[in-house]
């Protein structure tokens, strides 16, 4: 059964970059599919990235295409959300997620990180 730790946010300025880091323990972490969502304040959780089973295909929310990457580090049980170019749009609480089901969906996913703060001052 996955557990998962994410962490790297924190306040940068617009136009700043941030890597988020999602470290899974003992399970299936390294063959899961694995997504990162976001809950902007006073809104719902919504998907930003995903990454299948490796090799892993990867997608992205339209809002952050071409800004944002994700990407796995299988010798680490990490993945990592780099994040360029950030807008104050960008502004909630990131979240991974791993589950069995490579997907855009919430409920695609079983296992929830904490959650990491990511505030972009403009």
């Amino acid at each position: 059964q996955a557990r998962l730790r994410d962490s790297g946010g924190g306040l940068v300025q617009a136009g700043g970059s941030l890597r988020l880091t999602c470290v899974g323990f003992p399970g299936t972490f390294n063959l899961d599919p694995v997504a990162w969502f976001r809950q902007p304040p006073g809104k719902e959780r919504e998907f930003v990235a995903a990454i299948g089973r490796s090799p892993g295909p990867t997608t992205y929310a339209d809002s952050v295409k071409g800004r944002f990457t994700i990407s796995r580090d299988k010798a680490k049980n990490t993945v990592y959300l780099q994040m360029n170019s950030l807008q104050s749009e960008d502004t909630a609480i990131y979240f991974c997620a791993a589950g069995h089901y490579y997907s855009n969906l919430r409920e695609s996913y079983d296992f929830w990180g904490q959650g990491t703060q990511v505030t972009v001052s403009s």
